[in-house]
């Protein structure tokens, strides 16, 4: 890519769009009326005019890894707006005193970067996909792309890669409240779900966006067992359980931990209160407005309790996910957290 280079340049063509997706599996969901499409093992979107795909295309295709980069990987609705905020306090925290974090002033979408419906979504608020070279180092970013579908530079780049997951059962409240939400901005009547009951069924049967839920856990979960130095496996749980240690283990593993001075002073208390959703959710700033043009601001910060399933699952449910929890995990080991302490 150069710097005279649009966006239409950089897209994958339509045309190769087009046949992309004619080769693909594709099935209609019970919860709304759009198609998904299966590609290289995970679900997409398919609407009228394929923009969500064709970014997912074009990030395989385009995007470039420094060793130095930092990405925050998850499922939609499992903490990442969280991580992001948290990572970009420590990164920053010798940038900027914590009164005057540009947390305050920003929303944490808008400073850490989404790659696949931001950079390469036309989104505004967003870099160009040409001026990525010129973000400082270490440079962060955000995706929910399985880890199959990421380029090959991340793959193969010494780049960090932080993912965080949450129980599969408030995962799925997450997402269907939030869901109407981000269709009432982009005008997809479509997306909103026709029933609680039947988005359970698409969901339970692996039918979501970047789904299906476990296949995506398990792989950057394996891969954070095989090579520890480049994924670090959190959960949205364990963070509202010990937040200084779950921060202590992220710090260290972006190469830069807290000082025993830090730690005296209270560093990472700070940290801790200052990206606390309640205190998010209270910012003016989060309060109204849109990130880039997808995503209202306010509709990120809902709950963030563990254990919210419960006030929404029939009995049928909770048995039904519970065995698939068994027997998708079984051997794996690893486990979710159902409900708070």
């Amino acid at each position: 890519m150069n710097q005279n280079e649009t966006m239409e340049e950089i897209y994958v063509e339509e045309e190769e769009v087009e046949r992309v997706i004619q080769s693909l599996p594709k099935v209609n969901l019970k919860s709304s009326s759009l198609q998904m499409i299966k590609y290289q093992g995970f679900w997409y979107y398919l609407d009228s005019e394929t923009p969500k795909f064709r970014n997912v295309l074009t990030f395989q295709k385009h995007f470039v890894a420094q060793d130095t980069d930092i990405f925050v990987t998850s499922l939609p609705k499992t903490g990442t707006t969280w991580l992001k905020s948290l990572l970009f306090a420590i990164i920053n925290r010798l940038k900027y005193p914590i009164d005057q974090n540009p947390l305050l002033t920003h929303h944490p979408q808008e400073l850490v970067y989404n790659l696949e419906s931001g950079v390469y979504g036309e989104a505004l608020a967003y870099p160009h996909p040409c001026h990525l070279k010129e973000l400082l180092s270490p440079r962060v970013f955000g995706t929910h792309i399985p880890y199959t579908c990421l380029p090959e530079s991340i793959k193969t780049s010494e780049c960090r890669i932080l993912y965080i997951c949450r129980n599969p059962l408030d995962t799925l409240v997450s997402r269907y409240y939030f869901i109407p939400q981000y269709a009432k901005i982009t005008k997809e009547d479509d997306l909103v779900p026709n029933g609680f009951e039947n988005f359970f069924e698409d969901y339970f049967d692996g039918k979501c966006l970047f789904g299906p839920f476990f296949e995506h856990v398990l792989e950057y979960w394996k891969l954070s067992l095989e090579q520890p130095n480049k994924v670090l496996f959190l959960k949205y749980e364990d963070l509202k359980d010990d937040p200084t240690y779950q921060l202590k283990r992220v710090a260290e593993f972006i190469g830069m931990p807290f000082s025993i001075q830090e730690e005296s002073e209270g560093v990472i208390k700070q940290i801790i209160e200052l990206c606390n959703i309640k205190n998010m959710k209270e910012l003016e700033v989060n309060k109204s407005g849109v990130v880039g043009k997808y995503f209202e601001k306010k509709s990120f910060f809902r709950k963030g309790e563990v254990g919210d399933w419960t006030n929404h699952f029939t009995p049928n449910m909770v048995e039904r996910m519970k065995k698939l929890m068994e027997d998708k995990l079984e051997g794996t080991g690893l486990s979710f957290k159902l409900l708070p302490n």
